[in-house]
């Protein structure tokens, strides 16, 4: 697929935060009786990405990526969430050999250029103080050389010296749509990378993101309207300002991310913004 803007072309790529759910066979996306290890072939005959999440729960192995990237076309492509040893978790006196580790582990996607970017995401929890400034700097640092994206969910960081520094160290700043809750990451459509820009579709459970059960959080289902006021004005947008482009789908919980992704897809069709290939 590949997103025209009206200055130059931009690679735009559409998929899902993860593939493998069980609850993704009960609401048919997934044949009956599929399994996890089946899933990332079904997953790429519709979809060109995905966003790997099982990286944040543990830290990924060389060996392991290597086999899932063979379930996949030659040309599909992948994020990955950074370990949350990294993000959420983070031990002062091991952090960078982790960071050295996860460099390691992911080096097969790498080595195939199928990997679109790594994923620094950060709870609402990681306020922008001098502590935390100094962290992501000196982790920036540790992973130089990488295709990096941060997402940030606290507000505090939505300022423009964050942008600026961003930009300087060619790094992006994800895009995110979730609910307008206070002190919660704001709907942005800034470009800090002119290589890559990243939006992630959290869903607008207001209730769901305020009881912190992950299962309530991420249930959501987008509305046209919704989805056209990013396909209408804030993509479009972007576009202008990279030469490529990630979305993602988080909302997971009932099969909503694929069917969300792919109307998308279709409103971007419409517009006369994406062509299928």
């Amino acid at each position: 697929m590949h997103l025209e803007g009206p200055k130059h072309s931009c690679r735009l790529r559409i998929g899902t935060s993860g593939y493998s759910y069980a609850e993704w066979t009960d609401a048919g996306f997934y044949p009956s009786g599929t399994k996890s290890g089946q899933m990332l072939p079904l997953y790429a005959q519709h979809f060109p990405i995905t966003e790997l999440n099982y990286t944040w729960y543990q830290m990924p192995k060389a060996h392991a990526i290597e086999r899932m990237r063979q379930l996949a076309p030659p040309d599909f492509r992948f994020a990955a969430k950074l370990s949350r040893t990294l993000t959420h978790e983070v031990n002062p006196d091991q952090w960078r050999g982790q960071a050295a580790q996860y460099r390691n582990g992911i080096a097969p996607l790498l080595q195939f250029r199928q990997l679109v970017a790594i994923l620094l995401q950060f709870p609402p929890t990681f306020v922008r103080i001098p502590k935390n400034r100094h962290y992501l700097a000196a982790l920036l640092d540790e992973l130089d050389g990488l295709p990096l994206a941060v997402e940030f969910r606290h507000a505090s960081w939505a300022t423009d010296r964050v942008f600026a520094e961003l930009q300087r160290r060619h790094t992006t700043l994800v895009a995110v749509d979730e609910p307008d809750l206070p002190g919660l990451f704001p709907k942005l459509d800034i470009v800090t990378n002119p290589d890559l820009f990243y939006i992630r579709f959290h869903g607008r459970n207001a209730g769901g993101w305020r009881s912190g059960n992950m299962q309530k959080q991420f249930d959501y289902d987008y509305s046209d309207d919704e989805l056209r006021q990013w396909a209408d004005t804030r993509i479009g947008q972007m576009v202008d300002n990279a030469s490529s482009g990630v979305i993602f789908f988080n909302n997971h919980v009932r099969a909503q991310a694929p069917r969300n992704a792919m109307r998308l897809v279709n409103l971007l069709t419409e517009n006369g913004l994406l062509e299928k290939e």
